[in-house]
């Protein structure tokens, strides 16, 4: 008994280790969205080849029914970032020199403008004291001989 359960152990190990070289049909996980390989969509195709991480080397997969998926769309807008200039510039309509012009819009000005507060002082009487003394209490203090007592 234990003869056969080995040998079905033996045959059974490396079948399922090669489970992984077999083929492959991609589906993608969500609608509308390709899965692309080496510029290839390969969606919904049958992929077979030696790859990925879990590989010391890296062979190139064969894509059975795919599509090529062009890199730079050839569409008539101008993408800066593919690096080609558009076929043809704007079409631009001139307009005859003797048409009639629209009325002329009205003068419009408007303007912003912020300054600081002057600063705040105490009023000056128009004829000053000659000698002015400092106030008392609290914003003054009080003399030295005062706050030494309790």
């Amino acid at each position: 008994m234990r003869i056969v359960l080995a040998t079905a152990m033996l045959i059974a190990t490396p079948l399922s280790a090669a489970a992984n070289d077999g083929v492959s049909v991609v589906i993608p996980g969500r609608a509308g969205v390709p899965i692309i390989i080496n510029g290839i969509d390969a969606s919904y195709a049958v992929v077979e080849g030696d790859w990925g991480l879990a590989r010391s080397i890296h062979v190139q997969p064969t894509i059975y029914g795919g599509r090529y998926v062009d890199r730079s769309p050839r569409v008539g807008h101008y993408y800066p970032s593919a690096r080609q200039h558009p076929g043809y510039g704007r079409l631009e309509i001139e307009p005859p020199a003797h048409r009639k012009l629209p009325p002329r819009a009205e003068s419009f000005h408007q303007s912003w403008s912020a300054e600081s507060a002057p600063p705040a002082q105490a009023p000056v009487p128009q004829y000053p004291p000659m000698v002015i003394e400092a106030p008392r209490g609290a914003f003054g203090g009080a003399p030295p001989t005062q706050s030494l007592r309790r």
